[in-house]
């Protein structure tokens, strides 16, 4: 392990244990990623599922320690809901953050045996403004081989685009949703939205949806032309 990765390692160990104990605390951004060791995403995959935790026949999770990125999170299955976020916070296997919990909760009641949990830019920040100012491009390109990995998965991925305002908290944020949309061509990914848009058009984040909400075919072209 490189020193880097013994750093980052050290760094995000206390807020673990501190959500062990019933607490949850939220992740700050220890420095910029750019400045870590960062897993490819194929070595990650890779190894996912060796470090032990959790049941790795039921959960996909990359890299499979907690760390201060995460390219994946979510269930095994044969048909899949991947559902977008903005960056990941706190949540692991058997962790579910509030939201979470919430997309689990929607991709079962609208007929998915699965869900995974993929965001815009892999670094973890519990708050969004925290994330960092400038993008690292090989962070964004291993999180770019992690989404055309999980859409790899399914004959028509089904896509729902859930980031609410939070889209519009860093410039980058942007060019990573167009290479996104980009890679969903290539596989003829289905894109969908859950309960009402925002003012700005924005989707509506999952946290406080219904279980019961229905997806709605979203024109992912369109919203950026008209509120990107």
């Amino acid at each position: 392990m490189a020193p880097d990765e013994v750093k980052c390692w050290k760094t995000v160990a206390a807020p673990r244990a501190r959500q062990n104990g019933g607490t949850t605390m939220p992740h700050i951004p220890s420095a910029p990623t750019a400045e870590l060791s960062i897993l490819p995403f194929a070595d990650a995959m890779a190894r996912s599922g060796q470090s032990g935790g959790y049941d790795a026949e039921k959960w996909l999770y990359v890299p499979d320690f907690y760390t201060e990125y995460r390219y994946l999170l979510g269930t095994r299955g044969e048909k899949p809901l991947v559902c977008i976020g903005i960056n990941p916070s706190t949540a692991e296997p058997d962790r579910l953050d509030p939201t979470l919990q919430s997309v689990e909760r929607v991709a079962k009641n609208n007929g998915y045996d699965s869900f995974l949990m993929f965001n815009v830019y892999a670094q973890r920040a519990t708050r969004p403004n925290d994330m960092e100012r400038v993008c690292n491009e090989a962070l964004h390109r291993a999180n770019m081989e992690a989404f055309d990995y999980i859409l790899s998965l399914s004959e028509q991925p089904a896509v729902w685009a859930a980031w609410g305002n939070i889209i519009e908290q860093r410039a980058y944020l942007k060019d990573c949703l167009a290479d996104m949309i980009a890679i969903g061509e290539r596989h003829g990914a289905q894109w969908y939205t859950a309960g009402r848009r925002s003012v700005k058009g924005h989707p509506h984040h999952p946290l406080y949806l219904k279980a019961t909400s229905p997806l709605d075919a979203f024109d992912i072209r369109a919203y950026c032309a008209e509120c990107l």
